[in-house]
């Protein structure tokens, strides 16, 4: 080739800028600064290693990337909470779970997860717009001195597009910073057209994506006799069973599963084992060691088996002679404070549960009971009167109305299944308060007081003796239609 034809090709070639090689971080870095001071500000460095305070050395200022993903990340919340205001709240009302419309609470998952969406497309599209990826091919690759710079060398580079850039001004800079290799970067020979084949697997790749929403929209308007295609067959028929169904999963074919002996909830254990039971534990430990074995089994160690056995111990218990009562001993008095909320507590729950069989004043004459009469039941037991002088405190105490109510007697069943320890006690007061205020003397009443209390009695009386007429009534029309 001769000079005129070498001076064409490298007017022809194009310059990107000027590299220099160092053998240390320390030249490295002076290199940089000498750089930066001389007030070129399109430069960059490449090590093999990360290099602490570069980024000083060369003057390079924070990246806007930080901004980037905090307009993206709010723009996403933004428009999380505008569709979901105009779906829920304005193009089709809807309450959910008994939201107002406009629920911000409610709103926060999508608007979260929109916000990181956005947030990471801002952080990624971003880094490639600052960086300006793709790049496909780097200049510094056309220098085979540069592939040491994942080995052992360091590189300094000044870009040619920066407007202080002067071709012999770079190149004396740089020689005055130590450096024994100095080389203009120009650009690569190869070729710049894309391949055809990456065209062609560009549009494969395009039109094979197309397949799957092109078959949605096919099943969206057709209709096939075959069954449906479950992509994930254990989601759409789960094995989870409901309560009181049938299973395979276990030997007794019992969905539902009582809990693991030893299993205590929380707050379950927080009371003492007399008020788990009615019983004065400490005592019955001087006169029956081994119920009390039992009674920390069943409610200590959760242990089903000890507690039938101690349910059954108190049935026979109650079932015995009254010398067999005597010899449990039950708590005395009720171990809650007894006041007006515990009061209020106990009515609201024996009206629930007691009522319909001791009726709401405690005389045994609830709808259940009246019920079983008009039809004449063989096998009904009347249920007792919680006024009758053997279920006083004195004589039928506090713990063993607890254990009544808690355990059963007879045909009554028992409700510890059904009512909270504490509501049970709380039933227990306001029995206590129901009998004394059927025996209560106006002795007792303030003289300020009396006046009221006497017409609240007779306006009590005339109401009671009204419902009294007219279930007597209502049970002789039923005598009288049955006849």
């Amino acid at each position: 080739m001769d000079q005129k034809t070498m001076s064409e090709t490298k007017i022809e070639t194009t310059v990107h800028g000027m590299m220099a090689e160092f053998t240390t971080v320390d030249s490295l870095l002076s290199a940089c600064r000498r750089i930066r001071d001389a007030g070129y500000t399109k430069t960059d460095a490449y090590t093999p290693f990360p290099v602490h305070g570069i980024d000083k050395a060369l003057g390079i200022k924070p990246t806007a990337l930080p901004w980037i993903c905090l307009i993206a990340g709010a723009t996403g919340t933004c428009i999380a909470l505008v569709m979901q205001i105009w779906m829920n709240s304005i193009d089709y009302k809807y309450i959910i779970s008994g939201k107002p419309y406009i629920s911000l609470p409610a709103f926060i998952p999508v608007a979260f997860e929109l916000t990181i969406l956005l947030a990471s497309f801002g952080a990624f599209f971003g880094m490639w717009a600052l960086n300006g990826l793709p790049k496909f091919s780097n200049p510094m690759f056309t220098d085979p001195r540069f592939d040491r710079a994942t080995d052992d060398r360091f590189f300094l580079y000044v870009d040619a597009s920066d407007e202080r850039y002067d071709a012999n001004g770079v190149r004396n800079l740089l020689a005055d910073t130590g450096s024994d290799y100095i080389n203009e970067v120009v650009e690569d020979d190869s070729p710049k057209e894309v391949p055809k084949p990456v065209f062609l697997i560009w549009g494969l790749a395009v039109a094979a994506s197309l397949v799957p929403l092109i078959c949605i929209l096919t099943m969206r308007v057709t209709n096939s006799s075959k069954p449906r295609f479950h992509v994930f067959f254990d989601m759409d028929f789960s094995p989870a069973k409901d309560a009181q169904q049938v299973t395979s999963l276990f030997a007794d074919n019992r969905s539902m599963r009582s809990d693991v002996p030893g299993t205590v909830a929380r707050g379950q254990m927080e009371e003492s084992l007399d008020m788990l039971t009615g019983i004065d534990v400490e005592a019955l430990t001087m006169s029956d060691p081994p119920r009390v074995q039992r009674l920390v089994r069943a409610y200590m160690l959760a242990d089903d088996e000890a507690k039938a056995e101690e349910k059954e111990a108190v049935e026979a218990a109650e079932a015995a002679p009254a010398s067999v009562m005597d010899t449990t001993p039950w708590v005395e008095k009720n171990p809650l404070t007894v006041d007006a909320e515990l009061l209020a507590q106990g009515q609201q729950q024996f009206a629930i549960y007691c009522s319909v069989c001791h009726g709401m004043d405690g005389y045994g004459n609830g709808l259940v009971n009246q019920r079983a009469q008009s039809i004449n039941a063989p096998t009904w037991v009347p249920p007792a009167s919680m006024h009758q002088e053997t279920l006083y405190a004195d004589k039928y105490p506090d713990g063993k109305l607890f254990s009544t109510i808690s355990n059963g007697i007879r045909k009554m069943p028992g409700y510890a299944g059904q009512i909270k320890l504490k509501d049970r006690w709380a039933i227990v007061a306001y029995v206590r308060a129901l009998q004394k205020s059927q025996n209560a003397s106006m002795d007792l009443v303030p003289e300020s007081e009396k006046a009221a209390v006497e017409a609240a009695v007779a306006d009590a009386k005339a109401e009671l003796k009204r419902q009294a007429e007219e279930a007597e009534k209502a049970a002789a029309a039923r005598k009288q239609t049955q006849s």
